[in-house]
Formats: C-alpha cells, sequence, structure tokens
C-alpha cells in the first residue's frame, strides 16, 4: 500500500471553481480603470517577463490555459513547466480583446508567481537531499482552495505530495492521540478498523511512544521534532524490527538542516515551508503589439 498518493499532475473542477472567485473577487462588476481607458475594440498581445535575479523554476502554465479560457483569451507558451529561467526572459503570451488581458493580468500573476515560487523553493529541498534515500514532501499548509496549485508545484520542483486532504489517509497526531487519552496502540487499531482500504501514519512524539507504535504496525510513522542522534536511533530500531514501515521525519526542516535529516536514513521528510513560507517568483505581463 503506497503511503502517500502520487505526484498531482492534473486540476479538478476545484481548480476551475476558484479561478471564477477568483476573478469574481477581482474584476467584480467591471475593470473600471480598462472600461474608461481601453477602446472596446482593441486587441493586442502581451508576453510574460521573469524579473528575478535568480533563475527560477517555472510553474502553472495549465492554471493560465484555464484563465485564459474563461477570459476569452488565447493563451500560447514557448516552454512548460519545469523550465529553468533566468531574468529578462519571456515563456507565454496572451492575445485578444485588451480590455480582457489587462483584466486577467493579476489574476494570472498572483497564480504564476505562487507556483513558480513554490517550484523554486522545493527545488532547492530536493538538490539538497540528492543521493539520500529521503524524498521531500509537501503538508495541507497551504492556502485554502488553492491546495491543488500548490501541491502541483511541489511535484513540478521535485516534491512528492503527501495526503492532499483529511480524506485519502489516516494520519493520526498528537491531539488524536490525547483524545483517546494517549493511547497509540487504540487510535492505530481503529484507524484500521474503520477504513481497512486506507493507509494509517501515525506521530510519535518520543522513542517510548514509537515503541508502542511499532506494535501495530501501521503503514507509516511520523517522527515529530526529533534530535539527530534521537531520530537516527529511531531509524535504526524501525528497520531492525519492521522494515515495512515508512518513516517520515517532520519539524522545522530548514534547508541547513535538511542534509543531515535525510542522511539519518528515513524515507520522507515533510515541509511545510514549500507551501507557506517560500519567496514569490518576480514576473510580469508587458504588452508587445500596438493596439489595433
Amino acid at each position: 500500500m503506497a503511503l502517500y498518493p502520487k505526484r498531482l499532475t492534473r486540476f479538478s473542477d476545484l481548480t476551475t471553481r476558484a479561478i471564477r472567485l477568483g476573478i469574481e473577487e477581482d474584476v467584480g462588476l467591471g475593470d473600471v480603470t480598462s472600461l474608461a481607458t481601453i477602446p472596446e475594440s482593441a486587441v493586442g498581445e502581451a508576453f510574460f517577463l521573469i524579473k528575478n535575479q535568480t533563475p527560477i523554476l517555472l510553474a502553472g502554465i495549465p492554471v493560465v490555459e484555464l484563465i485564459a479560457a474563461e477570459f476569452g483569451l488565447h493563451f500560447e507558451s514557448s516552454v512548460q513547466d519545469g523550465k529553468e529561467l533566468s531574468a529578462g526572459e519571456t515563456f507565454g503570451r496572451f492575445s485578444g480583446p485588451l480590455r480582457q488581458i489587462l483584466s486577467a493580468e493579476r489574476l494570472a500573476l498572483n497564480l504564476l508567481q505562487r507556483a513558480s515560487g513554490i517550484a523554486t523553493f522545493t527545488r532547492q529541498f530536493v538538490d539538497s537531499v540528492a543521493g539520500t534515500h529521503a524524498q521531500i514532501c509537501d503538508t495541507r499548509k497551504t492556502d485554502p482552495c488553492w491546495r491543488e496549485l500548490a501541491k502541483y508545484a511541489v511535484s513540478v520542483g521535485g516534491g512528492i505530495n503527501h495526503r492532499h486532504a483529511l480524506y485519502d489517509m489516516f494520519l493520526i497526531k498528537n491531539n488524536h492521540i490525547d483524545g483517546v487519552s494517549g493511547d497509540i496502540r487504540l487510535a492505530i487499531r481503529r484507524c484500521k478498523e474503520f477504513r481497512p482500504e486506507l493507509p494509517v501514519e501515525c506521530e510519535v512524539r518520543d522513542l517510548d511512544e514509537l515503541t508502542l507504535a511499532l506494535q501495530e504496525l501501521p503503514d507509516g510513522i511520523l517522527l515529530d521534532n526529533f534530535s539527530l542522534v534521537e531520530l537516527k536511533t529511531a531509524v535504526n530500531r524501525c528497520r531492525d524490527e519492521a522494515p515495512q514501515v515508512k518513516l517520515e521525519y517532520s519539524g522545522g526542516a530548514s534547508l541547513d538542516r535538511i542534509r543531515a535529516i535525510a542522511e539519518c536514513g528515513v524515507d520522507y521528510i515533510s515541509v511545510g515551508a514549500l507551501t507557506h513560507s517560500y519567496p514569490n517568483a518576480d514576473i510580469s505581463l508587458r504588452i508587445s503589439s500596438s493596439p489595433r
């Protein structure tokens, strides 16, 4: 049984609905500046420009295509997601009614900048653990309604996706354990009985809790905020007693610590910062032809 879902590569209707809400939020009753200044008959083109001084990993092209469709625009891109781009490079363009291009601009840029920022940041973590057994994965610490985009961007950056939401796997955390009077074994058994087809992962906070969790053999164990010494001890114990159990580290896995954590031998390292503390990419949209 796979502990985590596959990498997210396509978007559901949730993202389309989020885009429509984004348009409603931003455009509302009308883009008054464009309506006042741009003739209704004007058509043109606009291209996307990378402004960062350091290379970024592009992500978000499928979402821009969805935005273009909502505004009745044509969008084409000379490159695909996963391409590394530097300052001054361009990668795609809108064409169609100029008013619509200008109304679509901010939503498209907001999402491109966020997705590309996440992908670029993820790639830094992935590169930092290259050659080890560990894989970098995301969390549910995403902006409401934009989780698909965030997890897609993590995939573009070379990371893998942890559970998508509360319904697709069990993750027993400290509050669940406290809710059953601290009985980790009981919590694991109840999950296995409730939905046997779903994978079960259990968080442990120390080596004593690890011992209890191993007695029930969950599919995965999350080692929460273990020191490097404790982490190595936990990994060695699990490999000896239950090598089939997947091991995840979680808790402040920053870039300067990620390599040392990976070298302890865990299967996964979850990094909430991928989707909540990434630096935005700097991208702009520029009119490229005289309006007609």
